[in-house]
């Protein structure tokens, strides 16, 4: 009989996390998030927004579905250490709503992102996304460059 330790379930529920945001379904990522992210959680993220606490988590992840409804994450690659897990993704969408004043465009956008979640008792307390918004903005037209 094999014992999972603590990193190795804080990765476990990290990936939880990232698929329940992937089903694009309000009523499962909202549950995901009651069960492993701790209320008073802190959220660092590029969107102008409130960030703390699992109902402003739910508010960042409703503003990524409303304008990208079909969002995807994939995990590339997980690094755990001690009460920390990060996550390197590529998330995919079709850009269907407003998104950061850019009203829908109809594409569809690849972009990558790393995420670096802290926890307490087996549960998301803190995270740290770093998003390449620049590659976003590219492939929604908004900024000339390679992507546009």
């Amino acid at each position: 009989m094999s014992v999972i330790t603590t990193v190795e379930r804080n990765k476990e529920t990290l990936r939880r996390f990232h698929d329940a945001v992937s089903t694009g379904d309000e009523e499962i990522i909202s549950r995901t998030i009651d069960e492993v992210v701790q209320p008073d959680v802190q959220i660092r993220t590029p969107l102008p927004i409130e960030t703390k606490g699992t109902s402003a988590m739910k508010e960042v992840l409703a503003v990524l579905h409303r304008a990208f409804p079909d969002l995807h994450v994939e995990i590339e690659d997980v690094i755990a250490e001690g009460d920390k897990v990060v996550t390197r993704n590529t998330v995919t969408g079709t850009h269907r709503g407003e998104y950061m004043g850019v009203p829908p465009t109809g594409r569809f956008i690849t972009y990558k992102e790393i995420l670096i979640a802290r926890f307490t008792d087996g549960r998301v307390a803190e995270t740290w996304a770093v998003v390449d918004v620049m590659s976003q903005m590219r492939q929604l037209g908004v900024l000339k460059g390679p992507n546009a």
